[in-house]
């Protein structure tokens, strides 16, 4: 496939990353915009030579636009780019949000711009230590049928495997991934807070092991993959659980309850779990959520 000349919008920790393995893989990066200074630090490391730019001029110089700016961003930039000119018939205008599809490009399209949504399912540091990870990952993407050779050579570039998403998808997607990620993050932050009320000293290598295996095994199995005290019906450790929370770490207590439910409902429906053994420890939960203190909405207050 043809190379291109790429630039891109939102230098941040995805698009400064992305860039340069594009960069690596024979494209030409033109010029890259970022406001902040952790930004043009990035393009300084990642893109060394390329030069900082305002986003239309970023826009104007290139083939293939890459947006990398926030979700809640991303419609008013490529309105403006639009609306400003910086947007031509022909360019190939691709943003890496995984909840947006084409129809947040709409005002590119409509000035006869190829549209493409391409979302990385990783993390970011916003450093080198993320490009090898580009290997093997999956990119969500929604194009239409005529951009896919297109869509997938780009994906190719980047090291990774195309995962088509419908348009309609693709909100659904983004989810799954942000419930596994983001929340696996907020899970183990407070699985090391209560570790540490314990004593551990090293909380990270006390669980590395643990959650190591529990992810590759629930990744191969699923819901086969539960271990532990609410599968196998012990009542009276999770009072004691949720004991020792509230008297320790109750700022992890609303979590653990949550999780906790969730769990016993997967294995009540998996077949692990007598249903007078669940009965008990729902009991036992429920008995736990009367301790939490009521949130500004419960108490009829708007949140701020």
């Amino acid at each position: 496939m043809s190379k291109h000349r790429i630039g891109v919008i939102g230098a941040g920790r995805v698009g400064a990353v992305l860039a340069s393995a594009l960069r690596s893989a024979g494209h030409e990066v033109v010029a890259a915009a970022g406001e902040s200074d952790a930004s043009r630090r990035r393009i300084d490391a990642l893109l060394p030579g390329v030069p900082a730019a305002k986003p239309t001029d970023v826009a104007r110089a290139s083939d293939v636009l890459l947006l990398t700016v926030p979700d809640d961003m991303l419609s008013n930039v490529v309105t403006m780019l639009a609306a400003s000119g910086a947007i031509r018939e022909g360019q190939v205008v691709v943003h890496t949000s995984g909840r947006h599809g084409l129809a947040v490009l709409e005002p590119a399209r409509a000035v006869g711009a190829l549209t493409i949504a391409m979302h990385p399912a990783m993390t970011f540091t916003g450093t080198e230590v993320d490009l090898p990870r580009l290997s093997g990952c999956v990119f969500g993407v929604t194009a239409d049928a005529a951009d896919r050779e297109l869509t997938e050579s780009l994906v190719a570039d980047l090291g990774g495997r195309p995962m088509w998403v419908p348009e309609d998808r693709r909100t659904l997607y983004h989810a799954g991934l942000a419930h596994g990620a983001n929340h696996l993050v907020t899970l183990v932050a407070e699985a090391m807070e209560i570790l540490s009320a314990a004593g551990a000293e090293d909380p990270a290598a006390t669980l590395r092991p643990l959650l190591t295996a529990a992810l590759d095994n629930a990744l191969e199995d699923g819901d086969a993959a539960l271990t532990g005290p609410i599968v196998r019906g012990d009542v009276e450790t999770v009072r004691a659980h949720v004991t020792d929370l509230v008297a320790t770490a109750p700022q992890t207590l609303p979590s653990y309850l949550a999780m906790a439910h969730a769990t016993l409902d997967r294995a009540v429906t998996d077949g692990r779990l007598l249903p007078i053994r669940a009965a008990a420890m729902l009991r036992v939960l429920v008995a736990a959520e009367s301790t939490l203190p009521q949130s500004p909405a419960q108490h009829g207050v708007e949140p701020r």
